[in-house]
C-alpha cells in the first residue's frame, strides 16, 4: 500500500509541484577536535547503502581505523529498496538512519521536497566537487559514479563474437546468454533503462525481452553471474563489480557501446532526523575525503569526482568513453512507466 502511495506521490510531486523555495547552503564545515569527540560519545553512525557490499564495508573499516571508538553499521540493499525503506520509516516516525546513499538521483530530489535531508556542506565539496555534482542548497552531493556496462566471459565468447553495440544484443546467437538486473530494484538499472529507452525506444526493450534474459535485482549481480559462469554476456551491470573481477583474474571484458554508456551518479547524504547527529556528520565528511575516495576508486572501482583520485592505468578514463546522461528531473515521471514497460516485457 505504501509503495503504490509513494509512487503516486514522486508522480505528482515530478508533474504538478510548483518549486519549493530553500534557503542557500549552509557555509561548509570542516572536520574538528570537537566534532569527533561530540561523534565518539554517540558511538556509531547508520550507514543505508546501495553500494556493494563488500566495498561499502572496506568503507567502514577505514572510517573506523580514522575514527576508533565509533562503530558504523551498514545496511545494504538496492536503490530502489532504500528509497522504500526510508519512505517507510520516515512516513511512520521511526528513525533508524543517519547516512544514506543511492544511485538514482531522483531519490534525494524527492527526499529535499519532502525535507527530510539536513543541508551540510563538507569542505572538501565546496573546495573541489563539480558544482552539477552537488545540490546548490547543500542537501546532498554526488558520493560516487559509474556506468552500467555491457561486460563478457572471453572463455565462453571470441572477442570477435562479442557485442560492440546495443543493438547487437538483439542479435538470436545471444539467446539464452545473458543476465541483466532490474529496473524496479536498481536504481543504477532504472538510469540505464530511462536512457537507453529515449535512445532506441521502448520497441527495443520489447524485442530484448525475447531473448531468454536471466532475470537478477541488483546491479552487482550480473558481473558476479558471469564470474560464476552462469551466463556469458551481462546486458547491464556496474562497472565497479566488473573492475573488481577482472582484478581478481577472471576473464571478463568490458564493453563500451558504440551508441554510449548509461552513467549512474551515487548521492549521499545525511537525514534530518538522524539517531546519531554528530557521527553523521562525521561520516559523511568523510565520505568525500580523498581517503575514501581513493578506496573506492582502488577497491571499489568507482568513479570518482574528487580531483585528487588516481585510477588505475589499465582502466579506460571516462574521457574517452561516450557517456549517456540522465536528467532526474525527466526520469522522475516516467518512472511509473518504466517499471510497467518493464514487467510487460520481460514478464517480473
Amino acid at each position: 500500500m505504501w509503495k503504490k502511495a509513494l509512487s503516486a506521490a514522486l508522480l505528482a510531486t515530478g508533474l504538478a509541484a510548483s518549486p519549493a523555495a530553500w534557503a542557500e547552503a549552509p557555509a561548509p564545515y570542516q572536520i574538528t577536535p570537537e566534532l569527533e569527540a561530540a561523534a565518539k560519545a554517540e558511538g556509531k553512525v547508520v550507514f543505508y547503502t546501495a553500494t556493494d557490499v563488500a566495498v561499502a564495508e572496506k568503507l567502514a573499516e577505514l572510517f573506523k581505523s580514522k575514527y576508533p571508538g565509533i562503530a558504523v553499521q551498514v545496511e545494504r540493499a538496492g536503490s530502489e529498496r532504500v528509497f522504500q525503506r526510508i519512505g517507510q520509516e520516515y512516513s511512520t516516525g521511526i528513525y533508524n538512519a543517519d547516512v544514506i546513499e543511492t544511485s538514482d538521483a531522483v531519490h534525494f530530489e524527492y527526499f529535499k521536497r519532502q525535507g527530510w535531508l539536513a543541508p551540510m556542506v563538507p569542505q572538501e565539496v565546496a573546495d573541489k566537487w563539480p558544482a552539477d555534482e552537488r545540490d546548490p542548497d547543500g542537501n546532498f552531493a554526488a558520493y560516487r559514479a559509474h556506468l552500467s556496462v555491457i561486460a563478457y566471459r572471453t572463455d565462453l565468447m571470441k572477442d570477435a563474437d562479442a557485442p560492440k553495440t546495443w543493438e547487437d544484443l538483439l542479435d538470436p546467437r545471444f539467446k539464452d546468454k545473458m543476465v541483466k538486473a532490474h529496473p524496479g530494484y536498481s536504481g543504477t538499472v532504472m538510469t540505464s533503462t530511462f536512457v537507453l529507452s529515449q535512445l532506441l525506444g521502448w520497441d527495443y526493450f520489447e524485442k530484448l525481452g525475447k531473448q531468454n534474459i536471466m532475470q537478477v535485482q541488483s546491479s552487482t549481480e550480473p558481473p558476479k553471474k558471469l564470474a560464476q559462469g552462469e551466463r556469458a554476456l551481462e546486458v547491464d551491470g556496474n562497472e565497479y563489480n566488473v573492475f573488481r573481477l577482472i582484478d581478481e583474474g577472471k576473464p571478463i571484458k568490458i564493453v563500451y557501446p558504440d551508441e554510449g554508456t548509461p552513467l549512474a551518479v551515487g548521492n549521499a547524504a545525511v537525514l534530518k532526523q538522524a539517531p546519531n547527529p554528530n557521527a553523521a556528520k562525521l561520516f559523511y565528511a568523510f565520505l568525500f575525503s580523498l581517503d575514501a575516495q581513493q578506496l573506492n576508486s582502488d577497491f571499489g572501482g568507482l568513479r570518482s569526482f574528487h580531483p585528487g583520485v588516481k585510477e588505475k592505468a589499465d582502466r579506460t578514463p571516462l574521457s574517452k568513453i561516450k557517456i549517456l546522461h540522465s536528467d532526474p528531473e525527466k526520469l522522475e515521471p516516467e518512472i511509473p512507466t518504466i517499471k510497467a514497460n518493464y514487467e510487460k516485457y520481460f514478464g517480473t
